[in-house]
């Protein structure tokens, strides 16, 4: 049920008309109480699509009713106008829940630099806001979606222990996300609805959702591309009655996140291999990452790798970029657990590395530290240039 499995919350999606292909393209997520604690993380892109700009502003008293996203245009570089039209997407949306229009977040997906036709926007509020159910979590996830090929939605569950009153036994995260393009840190091109019927307050949410995205969200590179319209919101009803141990909750808001980012990067436009980069004897997590995010968007290793070819000295290349702490005459390499660079060096024959499977995993051991991270990633066909050759972003 997506973000629908937590109790409290009902949602929807609809076709508004916003894409020529008629396919569904208007989501809306509400939050129905007793609470309304809410969280948020945007792009670090110093460009802003307007509807980011609306939602940062009215995240600001860490509350949300509701949600309303469109696919089909991200309102991006429009100007004043889309201001305006990012307004006016949350005033109806408020009007037709009867809520106050600094309590809808909006999201929005697409071409940029294109208006939204807000004749068809506004049509389909009022058709989604009449469609709101408990079973609406699917069709949400649905309509948000852009190149993506398939929905995303995950699911994780707490027990009744805490403290609270409530209905019980115990509390859900629920959430959907969209995304196969523009894949970079700082988030990613994401939309990411989070939901949770456990009672949190809004800076508990905030700083779990904060620690969860910067392992999960922050760590997907699929094509170093980042975007101007990512968000990820956490939305708690509080229905529950359930007050989680911390450490419970941010565990099951971080399986949710991960799982989401791995359905991102699964999906990636094109991509026929999910490559997980993990660094390890880093001298700090931040080396690890560097060191990671360079092999991650090295496009040599990653036609390498589409190919079905274990280049470990594409890896030491791009570690060698980094200002990371090293001794190039002490870095390992493996791939798919076969070790073909020891010490700076040649190896195990690469002629051991089995990559005609989609999954494939780079290890790099720094040998300096005990620090780790991983980045997640994945090769670059032809399919993923055809795609953005296509489609006009």
């Amino acid at each position: 049920m997506s973000v629908t499995a937590a109790r409290g919350f009902t949602a929807s999606g609809v076709s508004a008309g916003i894409k020529d292909s008629g396919a569904p393209d208007l989501a809306l997520v509400v939050n129905r109480g007793p609470s309304h604690a809410a969280a948020a993380v945007f792009t670090s892109n110093r460009v802003q699509a307007a509807p980011v700009r609306w939602s940062r502003r009215v995240i600001g008293d860490g509350a949300l009713a509701a949600v309303v996203l469109n696919s089909g245009g991200a309102n991006a570089c429009t100007g004043p106008a889309g201001e305006d039209d990012a307004r006016a997407m949350a005033e109806h949306t408020a009007r037709a829940l009867r809520v106050e229009a600094e309590q809808v977040a909006v999201c929005s997906t697409g071409l940029i630099g294109v208006r939204l036709p807000m004749d068809r926007v506004t049509a389909g509020i009022d058709t989604a806001a009449a469609e709101l159910s408990e079973d609406g979590g699917e069709p949400a996830a649905i309509a948000i979606k852009t190149t993506d090929s398939v929905h995303k939605t995950a699911v994780a569950s707490g027990s009744g222990a805490g403290s609270g009153p409530g209905p019980g036994p115990g509390w859900t995260v629920g959430g959907m996300a969209k995304g196969a393009g523009m894949l970079a840190p700082g988030l990613a091109t994401m939309l990411v609805v989070l939901t949770t019927d456990a009672d949190v307050s809004p800076p508990s949410l905030d700083t779990v959702l904060r620690q969860a995205v910067r392992t999960t969200f922050d760590r997907v590179d699929s094509d170093g591309c980042m975007s101007t319209n990512d968000t990820v919101l956490l939305l708690a009803s509080g229905a529950s009655g359930v007050r989680p141990e911390p450490a419970e909750f941010a565990q099951a808001v971080h399986d949710v996140c991960l799982d989401l980012a791995l359905r991102l990067v699964a999906d990636a436009e094109g991509a026929s291999k999910e490559i997980e980069v993990r660094v390890v004897g880093a001298a700090s997590e931040q080396d690890a990452v560097t060191v990671g995010r360079s092999i991650a968007r090295n496009n040599l290793l990653k036609c390498a790798l589409h190919g079905e070819d274990p280049n470990w000295g594409r890896v030491l290349s791009a570690i060698g970029t980094t200002s990371a702490v090293f001794d190039p005459d002490r870095l390992d390499v493996s791939i798919n657990g076969v070790r073909v660079c020891r010490d700076g060096a040649a190896g195990e024959s690469r002629d051991k590395v089995d990559l005609s499977g989609r999954a494939v995993t780079v290890t790099v051991d720094l040998r300096s530290g005990d620090a780790s991270a991983t980045i997640w990633t994945n090769d670059l066909t032809a399919a993923y240039v055809h795609e953005n050759s296509a489609y006009s972003s």
